[in-house]
């Protein structure tokens, strides 16, 4: 990929959130409330589950992912989660630096089960700079974490994801 070239989740964030999707969604409910029997289901008609994971509100447990991702996250992604400058760049070496794991990168992109993985597990043995965690934070403190920076996603971007996490629990 030449560093001209955008991040492919780069490209599939923006075509996600363009007008189309954002507009399509809301007439769907709309259409799917206006159904012959008031918006209730017909017999066995199969329902769509619109509830999603709620979000951790935990103080102490938002606050010890805080302080877990300080200790060891920080430095890479930075303070507030915000990522590297040129994040969806390559940098000298060919690998992309830290993204935001803010909700403005490509992080709610993942289910939790690759959120997970890929801290345990680390990204070298996909070519990037991200070193595994396993053996250093314990699977609760690797829950808090993401519990953390989930916190700062706007709440649309929490949603979509949790609704993308749900199918892929399926």
């Amino acid at each position: 990929m030449s560093p001209q070239t955008a991040h492919p989740c780069t490209a599939a964030l923006a075509s996600f959130l363009s007008a189309k999707h954002a507009v399509l969604f809301p007439v769907a409910l709309l259409l799917a409330a206006c159904g012959e029997n008031g918006g209730k289901p017909a017999g066995n008609t199969p329902t769509i589950a619109t509830t999603v994971t709620a979000r951790v509100t935990d103080a102490a447990l938002l606050a010890r992912g805080a302080q877990i991702y300080k200790a060891n996250c920080a430095l890479c992604h930075g303070a507030n989660a915000e990522g590297a400058p040129n994040w969806h760049k390559p940098g000298p070496d060919g690998k992309y630096p830290a993204p935001p794991l803010n909700g403005t990168g490509h992080d709610w992109h993942h289910p939790m089960s690759a959120l997970k993985w890929t801290i345990r597990e680390g990204t070298g043995k996909l070519g990037g700079n991200m070193p595994a965690w396993k053996g250093k934070l314990s699977d609760s403190d690797i829950e808090a974490v993401i519990a953390w920076f989930q916190s700062r996603w706007p709440e649309e971007i929490y949603q979509n994801w949790a609704l993308m996490d749900e199918k892929a629990r399926r």
